[in-house]
């Protein structure tokens, strides 16, 4: 069998179709996978680091604003899309898949619209309690929509076929225990671990906070954290923390740009400090962690707040304001929870109550039915 996965922009796309690539290859050894992306963006990277290939189209998102720079944004993009969506349909006609999947972000739209088109069976997952432009435009056109949470089960009403699925999360995040990746980051099984991931991309404003968190840690090192930047946040966080003087190696601190070995360190880590989308979140109840989550005050409809109050009526999340949030009380507040384990443990236990842990065998069956059966 063949299949074609579609994804693009945030780690919180593309994460979901590589745990399915990835199962689907374990359960059938001679299927082909192939991934299409948007060119020069994050999947043209992570995709190849998973040992699958991908192809990349000509495709741009649709800007909200009203200015005349963003008209003219937008008009590029619908001609984008016309000219991606056959570029979609020349590869989808080569590669001749059984099954197109796509897993949220913009280039999904071209690449399932294409796959329709041609007939091809097509299955759209949506993470996050409040869908995204792209999979509401989908679900009138794809053969069956898959959702992440109950609360947005009722979001598409015109669509062929609804199914609550969970979100898929990759393999490798059952490999550790927390010792065993402690061990292997170097790190004594007694050593708290933090860990600040603020998105794939990173955030300007929690770069601010964590920059100066990092420096009120002090030298004492009751704890550790492994803090993402972001790419383009990384230099000018670091050059900050030397102009203000700060050893952050000296402060427990490590400073990535980005975590390529999310689940090692997800699984080390204590406590984890990071945004509330819902792929990030499936993986943090798959793993049973305590977390801080400081919503993306910049996302559609406000929903990663709305994928956070989840967790938190759980009793598995404290949910923090951006707007709120200074690096003292941050600080203050992590050291409080650290020096509660009951407190950590009865949070873990209601993130993994949360967890819906077949979900990626149940997509991958689903994937494999429908294929089934158009071809039957």
């Amino acid at each position: 069998m063949k299949f074609i996965f579609t994804c693009g922009g945030t780690a919180g796309h593309i994460n979901p179709a590589l745990a399915l690539a990835g199962r689907l290859r374990e359960l059938l050894p001679d299927c082909r996978i192939l991934f299409i992306g948007a060119e020069g963006k994050m999947e043209m990277e992570l995709v190849p680091r998973e040992g699958f290939e991908i192809l990349p189209i000509k495709i741009t998102n649709l800007s909200r604003g009203r200015s005349l720079e963003d008209i003219s944004h937008n008009l590029q993009t619908l001609k984008n899309v016309l000219l991606s969506t056959r570029e979609a349909r020349k590869i989808i006609r080569e590669f001749e898949p059984d099954a197109v999947i796509g897993t949220g972000g913009y280039v999904c739209y071209p690449v399932l619209k294409a796959a329709s088109e041609l007939y091809i069976p097509t299955l759209v997952h949506e993470s996050n309690a409040v869908p995204g432009l792209t999979t509401r435009m989908l679900s009138k056109k794809v053969d069956l929509v898959m959702v992440g949470l109950e609360e947005s089960l009722s979001a598409y009403p015109k669509a062929r076929r609804v199914e609550l699925t969970g979100t898929p999360v990759r393999g490798k995040f059952s490999c550790y225990t927390r010792d065993s990746a402690k061990a292997e980051l170097g790190l004594p099984p007694d050593m708290p671990l933090v860990l600040s991931v603020w998105g794939s991309l990173g955030a300007g404003r929690m770069n601010a906070v964590m920059g100066e968190f990092i420096s009120l840690m002090g030298p004492q090192r009751d704890f550790r954290l492994i803090h993402a930047a972001g790419g383009r946040y990384y230099g000018p966080l670091t050059d900050r923390l030397r102009a203000a003087g700060v050893d952050w190696t000296a402060n427990g601190a490590d400073v990535r740009d980005y975590i390529y070995d999310m689940p090692r360190v997800m699984a080390a880590a204590d406590l984890i400090l990071c945004r509330a989308g819902a792929s990030t979140l499936s993986e943090l109840t798959y793993m049973g962690k305590p977390v801080f989550l400081v919503p993306s005050p910049n996302v559609t409809n406000n929903h990663q707040e709305k994928n956070a109050r989840v967790l938190e009526r759980a009793g598995g999340a404290l949910v923090l304001k951006e707007e709120e949030l200074d690096a003292a009380g941050l600080l203050d507040t992590v050291r409080e929870h650290l020096a509660s384990p009951g407190k950590l443990e009865g949070m873990s236990r209601a993130m993994a109550s949360l967890a819906v842990p077949e979900a990626t065998d149940k997509i991958c069956g689903m994937i494999i039915d429908l294929a089934h059966r158009a071809g039957a």
